[in-house]
């Protein structure tokens, strides 16, 4: 029954798993895990989006196992292909070891620094001897390598493929090899890379590795549709991405920049309250003092608690201005269609005379909704969502609107 527990808590929020029944006779085993994962420090900063990986590794770690840091500082001067349509610009190890430095200080806000084993992969792929390389690249196909999903659409879209970028899945799949892993760790668009690296234990005569990915935390531009959370993932070169080092009172604006439908998956990912709590939460129907809840949570985190009240203060001051009054109207409004347009909602809830004077306030840049400025007049209001209207700037008029499902 323990192993039961341990085995539930492991692989809770998991996506893949390969293969179950090996990580549950391993676990019976009673013998601790090489837990591995890896990061190629391409940028000096971590974000959200890093941390619900880092999140599994700090389960594996209060398990008792063992979890290895991996810095890719020699795959990420290869460039991992993942995901690209193009080649990665090629960095230099200085570039490298400069960001593996913020990384391994950042990681360490999440991970328990004395049960980490840190290491760089230049120790093993550095010095490896061409013989030996190639010896590596005859353990796989050509066709294998391209069933990779970004390397067949370039291959069919006739776009430059990079032999280095061929070898770049071997490399990371070598990692394993090196350190004996027991199981490794990476988000889901990793299951690939982690599928080689398994195949190429049992190629050199070890035991495979477990495979275990986890999901991909979207953007904060992510919106929610048709019940699916759609956008890009959260990365700092889409500009979507919320840094572990940011300023209190800017993580906490952008917490609420955050879809009022996708916030939901922001707790279901990074959130450490029970199922429970925000079950409770969310029956609140309150997405904006929901992503104020989860604002305070996250800077709590990784600042402190008072750093997390005084940035919701600064942002209510800031943002809110005068902040919002204690007193206001609350409306339920009907709609014909999948949506309420919000010029009319504007119109229903009386803020505004007409639907064409909401058309025009919003045009202007007089309109907020949930605090966001919204500039399209063709904006939506979702069934089953309540909003906080606001219009005009010196004088403001607020309403709370819910349209009803």
């Amino acid at each position: 029954m323990l192993v039961d527990g341990v085995l539930a808590e492991l692989t809770r929020g998991v996506v893949d798993l390969h293969e179950r029944a090996e990580l549950e006779e391993r676990l019976v085993a009673g013998k601790p895990l090489r837990v591995k994962a890896g990061f190629d420090p391409t940028r000096p900063d971590l974000h959200l989006g890093h941390t619900v990986l880092m999140q599994k590794m700090r389960q594996f770690q209060d398990a008792g196992h063992q979890v290895v840091f991996v810095v890719g500082d020699f795959t990420a001067m290869v460039g991992d292909p993942t995901g690209r349509s193009d080649a990665r610009p090629r960095l230099t190890r200085e570039e490298v070891l400069a960001s593996a430095e913020t990384y391994k200080a950042q990681a360490f806000k999440i991970l328990d620094e004395a049960r980490t084993e840190v290491r760089y992969n230049s120790e093993w792929l550095a010095g490896l001897p061409l013989d030996q390389v190639i010896s590596l690249a005859s353990r796989r196909t050509v066709a294998r390598t391209l069933e990779r999903r970004d390397f067949r659409e370039r291959f069919e879209q006739s776009r430059d493929i990079y032999l280095h970028e061929l070898l770049y899945p071997l490399l990371q799949g070598y990692d394993s090899v090196a350190l004996d892993a027991d199981l490794e760790l990476g988000g889901t668009d990793q299951l690939f890379n982690l599928m080689v690296g398994r195949d190429l234990m049992r190629s050199y005569g070890k035991r495979p590795q477990l495979v275990m990915t986890v999901p991909i935390l979207e953007g904060l531009d992510a919106r929610l549709q048709d019940g699916k959370v759609v956008g890009k993932k959260m990365s700092k070169s889409a500009n979507n991405a919320i840094g572990l080092t940011e300023p209190p009172l800017e993580m906490f604006r952008k917490v609420m920049q955050i879809d009022d439908g996708v916030i939901w998956r922001f707790y279901e990912l990074l959130s450490s309250r029970s199922a429970e709590d925000v079950a409770k939460i969310r029956e609140e129907n309150n997405p904006l003092s929901a992503k104020r809840t989860f604002a305070e949570e996250i800077i709590t985190r990784y600042h402190d608690a008072s750093a997390a009240s005084e940035a919701r203060r600064e942002f209510e001051a800031t943002y809110l201005k005068d902040g919002i009054p204690d007193q206001i109207d609350e409306l339920s409004l009907a709609t014909e269609g999948a949506g309420l347009a919000l010029s009319k909602a504007l119109s229903d809830a009386g803020l505004v005379k007409s639907t064409s004077e909401g058309r025009r306030l919003i045009e202007q840049g007089g309109v907020e909704v949930d605090h966001q400025r919204v500039t399209d007049v063709r904006h939506q209001l979702t069934r089953g969502q309540r909003y906080l209207l606001r219009v005009g700037s010196k004088k403001r008029r607020f309403a709370y609107v819910t349209v009803l499902p």
